[in-house]
């Protein structure tokens, strides 16, 4: 029965944008399905193990092909919901607002209308709750672990509630109702804002996107570079004309300048004058079936969790700092941001030169630099030096952290599949998470099975079991990175002593 509910009202709401003009027809004579805005190149589909509610291919569509059109009118900006006067002369009155505040006070505005708003049919259709880090208690934020994270997320949560009370002297002077004056219903609407908004040219805040918020995040990929995709561009450039242009409905020839200029702009979307409308464009070749996605930007996986609430399985642009000596950051020039280990182990070029240029000796440092920048090696014992620290480094981190690789991976496991309470604690009771698990319970009034039943149909139990599972999935890709650092390094290390070991033995034979 409520399966049944839900499709109606994503059928009514994909009427209700069809009537404002979204749509994913972009040939002018081929008709949009009149029952949804969706259908010639997308429909609605649900992913569970790879971001739920997204957008799947209804045909085959190829890599920059233009699959989604939302006109200017249909976004939720600060500008569209400010045609209401009496909020644009009350918002006029806080001008030390921030433009996303004032984006998010306008969200709370519309909803506060209820059936009245423009923009109801959408607003039903949005998350109840996220788990961005500004959400997250202190439960949760402890369960990161990492120093790094927690102090993200210590940060993340005072923004918000700095951020709330700024503006609650606007949401007092417009009235808003008392549920929506609150820091939890201000946590949902910045929560929304910050996961969920695209971004325009003239609003810092970005606009809300009915339905084109509904493509689930495609870490990027390759460079939109070859000669391949420039003649997908080409052979598809007539979908990126003004229906109201009088050029002909063709072939656009482009110089190579505005062609990697228009290529860059095609692969993900954007907002688009000539048409007036925020734009999608295919990123890759899709078969039919398969999950359309978006690139929102390169994110590591804590900035993920930090601004969208959720992170990657596998995301290749994961990265962690890990503890240096002042003396490595004064050793070169090279930004503090750039230092860093990879999810797979791998330091950073900069972090190697770093590291490489730390283990020489100052007076010898300038006449080796040009060496360093280039990414050569100095010598088999300056990097066996910088391997050995490495490594040691990367071993102390791990060791810091009060629960284990394997404990981390086993918990998650037992969290996944938690039915019972004796299970539960059965399969957790030999970690030395134990006293993380009890922490869990209690925050959550559980003391025993009955209790942990309750838990189970607790929606805040549910919210705080969810952020719970984030934190842990990311300080185990955290401490696994360390460990692919640590192999890393041994590996290098063990090339590097065969190597000594061979040459000692030339030398030998020569004497």
């Amino acid at each position: 029965m409520e399966e049944e509910e839900e499709i109606r009202s994503l059928a009514s709401f994909l009427r209700w944008a069809g009537e404002l003009g979204i749509s994913d027809v972009v040939i002018t004579d081929q008709p949009q399905h009149s029952l949804s805005c969706l259908g010639y190149s997308l429909r609605v589909s649900h992913f569970p193990h790879s971001g739920g509610r997204g957008l799947s291919a209804v045909r085959d569509l190829r890599r920059g092909e233009l699959i989604l059109r939302v006109p200017k009118s249909a976004l939720m900006t600060s500008e569209n919901v400010m045609d209401d006067k009496k909020l644009s002369i009350a918002v006029n009155n806080h001008p030390y607002l921030s433009s996303a505040q004032i984006l998010t006070v306008c969200l709370l505005y519309e909803t506060g209308k209820g059936k009245s708003s423009k923009w109801h049919p959408y607003l039903m259709h949005l998350p109840r709750a996220y788990d961005i880090l500004a959400t997250f208690g202190e439960f949760e934020k402890q369960a990161l672990q990492v120093d790094e994270a927690r102090w993200v997320a210590e940060k993340a949560i005072l923004k918000a509630k700095s951020e709330w009370k700024e503006a609650n002297a606007l949401m007092e002077e417009i009235k808003l109702k008392s549920q929506l004056l609150t820091f939890n219903a201000w946590l949902w609407a910045t929560a929304t804002i910050s996961s969920r908004t695209l971004h325009v040219s003239w609003d810092e805040a970005g606009c809300l996107c009915p339905v084109g918020d509904l493509f689930n995040y495609d870490a990027p990929g390759r460079e939109p570079s070859d000669p391949e995709d420039k003649e997908i561009l080409v052979s598809n450039s007539s979908f990126h004309v003004s229906p109201d242009s009088n050029v002909d409905n063709t072939v656009v020839m482009l110089d190579a300048e505005e062609l990697d200029s228009h290529f860059q702009r095609l692969t993900d979307g954007g907002f688009e004058e000539d048409l007036n409308s925020y734009c999608f464009y295919a990123r890759e070749n899709y078969k039919q079936g398969e999950q359309v996605l978006l690139c929102y930007g390169l994110y590591t996986n804590l900035e993920l969790l930090e601004h969208y609430g959720f992170l990657l399985q596998e995301n290749p642009n994961d990265k962690i700092f890990i503890p240096l000596e002042s003396a490595v950051y004064s050793s070169s020039s090279w930004p503090k941001e750039s230092l860093y280990v990879g999810h797979d182990g791998k330091p950073s070029f900069a972090l190697l030169s770093a590291l490489r240029l730390w283990a020489t000796p100052k007076n010898k440092r300038k006449s080796v630099g040009h060496l360093v920048y280039s990414g050569s090696q100095l010598s088999v014992d300056n990097e066996i030096v910088v391997m050995k620290w490495l490594s040691k480094t990367c071993d102390s981190a791990l060791k810091s952290l009060p629960t284990l690789t394997d404990e981390d991976a086993i918990l998650l496991n037992a969290m996944d599949n938690i039915q019972d309470f004796c299970g539960f604690m059965e399969i957790t009771k030999m970690l030395s998470s134990r006293d993380e698990i009890c922490a869990f319970l209690e925050a959550n009034n559980v003391q025993d099975g009955h209790g942990l039943t309750d838990m189970l149909v607790s929606r805040k139990a549910r919210r705080s079991m969810a952020k719970w599972k984030l934190a842990v999935l990311w300080r185990l890709k955290y401490k696994k990175a360390l460990g692919n650092c640590i192999s890393y390094c041994n590996e290098i290390l063990e090339s590097l002593q065969t190597y000594n070991a061979e040459m000692k033995k030339i030398e030998r034979s020569v004497a």
